[in-house]
């Protein structure tokens, strides 16, 4: 399920939810983080998001992310290098370019679920109940692939 409301009125209730007021600010980080599949950083929110509100800072753009990780809107994704945020809260993959850093989901996968990793919710790894598992497919993406090609 991708963080898509049918109106603000629902990404409203959402900041509700999150326990924060839904202020216009916050409305534009919950819209931009809903329409954007790259898997944004904060500070890339900000930076985007700045010009039409200047008043914008930082720190309300990391509340807002951290709020919606609370209620399960967003995961924040920790991949090397910044925190990433994806909105996209259902069990998928992902692929990481190991050029440019672009990362994409991946879910169509014929099984998505490692064999020998335990399910979701349940105990095991020496104790650690596990919250969800995900493969990482590190490689070059489309772009990158076309640059290192030697026929370009």
């Amino acid at each position: 399920m991708r963080l898509i409301f049918a109106s603000d009125q629902d990404a409203a209730k959402a900041l509700r939810e999150a326990g924060l007021k839904a202020t216009p600010q916050r409305l534009a980080v919950l819209r931009s983080l809903a329409a954007d599949e790259t898997h944004p950083t904060a500070q890339e929110l900000h930076e985007r998001l700045a010009p039409e509100f200047p008043s914008l800072s930082v720190a309300t753009v990391y509340n807002t992310l951290s709020a919606l990780t609370r209620i399960a809107r967003c995961i924040p994704l920790e991949l090397g290098g910044p925190v990433r945020f994806d909105p996209n809260v259902e069990p998928h993959d992902h692929a990481v370019c190991e050029r440019c850093g672009s990362i994409r989901d991946v879910s169509d996968v014929a099984d998505p679920t490692p064999a020998a990793a335990p399910a979701s919710g349940s105990e095991g790894l020496a104790g650690f109940t596990i919250k969800r598992v995900e493969r990482i497919y590190r490689g070059l993406c489309a772009a990158c692939a076309q640059d290192s090609n030697p026929a370009h």
